[in-house]
Order: structure tokens, then C-alpha cells, then sequence
């Protein structure tokens, strides 16, 4: 199994740079992600129809690609608990200077936490915080197959 965040699920449906790349991986193994991944990814579909980058036919269509995906098991959704705000809070408090989003640090955790040891991502502040929460941030993005 392997653990995307949201920048690779949106990539999995939205031809956004290096969605090639990144479902040449997914299709390697199953894909996880936190819980809340869901609508994040839900909000970068909204977003691309706010600004006028899909229509409101196609966003229709992907979001009903993406529940079709959602109820056949396609994705294994990691729920947060306690012991992951636990160790987002112990992050947080010995965190150097570092751009950290809270929900990055979600993803991060609890990856962490269900024992994942790569976090695929393309986020440059997801990846650059990975290794405080003890796991390694991986872009296959513009990598050579």
C-alpha cells in the first residue's frame, strides 16, 4: 500500500502536471490517505470549476468518478485519532522554522502513525516536513520512468 496526499489524488483524476507520473504509481499498488483528504480534494475540484478551468458538465462527471471510486474501496481512508493529534502537537512544538500547513501535518501524522515509511506528494512544504514526523516525502513528478 502506498500514501498519497492530496496533491497526488487530485492528479489521479485532473490532468495537472505529472498526473502521468503519478498514476503510473498508483497503479503499482492501493493508494492511502487520511480521512480528510477526501475534501480536500473535493475543494481543488471546486476550486478548478471557480475559476472557470472546468465546466460545470465535466466537474459533475469528475466528482462522480471520484464517490463511484470512493464506494467501490478504491481508496483506504486513515482516520485521524488521538495519538495523531498527539504527535502533530509533539511535532509542532520541536518544529524549527519550517512552513508547516496543519493539514499537511495531518497527512504527515498519520502516515506516520498506520506505519507508512514514503509520503507521496508534490507539495514542496509537505515534503520538506516529512522527516519531522519520521517518514520520507517523495515527488515522482517530472522523475524519469
Amino acid at each position: 500500500m502506498i500514501y498519497f496526499d492530496t496533491s497526488y489524488l487530485v492528479r489521479l483524476y485532473y490532468q495537472d502536471r505529472g498526473a502521468e507520473a503519478v498514476r503510473m504509481l498508483a497503479a503499482t499498488d492501493h493508494v492511502a490517505s487520511a480521512a480528510h483528504g477526501q475534501a480536500e480534494m473535493m475543494a481543488a475540484f471546486h476550486r478548478k470549476l471557480r475559476e472557470g478551468a472546468i465546466r460545470p458538465a465535466a466537474y459533475a462527471a469528475l466528482v462522480g468518478q471520484v464517490r463511484a471510486h470512493i464506494d467501490a474501496g478504491a481508496f483506504r481512508w486513515l482516520a485521524q485519532d488521538q495519538e495523531i493529534f498527539f504527535r502533530i502537537r509533539q511535532v509542532y512544538q520541536r518544529l524549527p522554522a519550517v512552513f508547516l500547513r496543519a493539514a499537511d501535518a495531518i497527512h504527515l501524522a498519520t502516515a506516520a502513525e498506520a506505519g507508512f515509511r514514503i509520503v507521496y506528494s508534490n507539495d514542496a512544504h509537505l515534503l520538506a516536513g516529512a522527516k519531522h514526523f519520521g517518514v520520507e516525502g517523495k515527488n515522482v513528478i517530472g522523475q524519469a520512468p
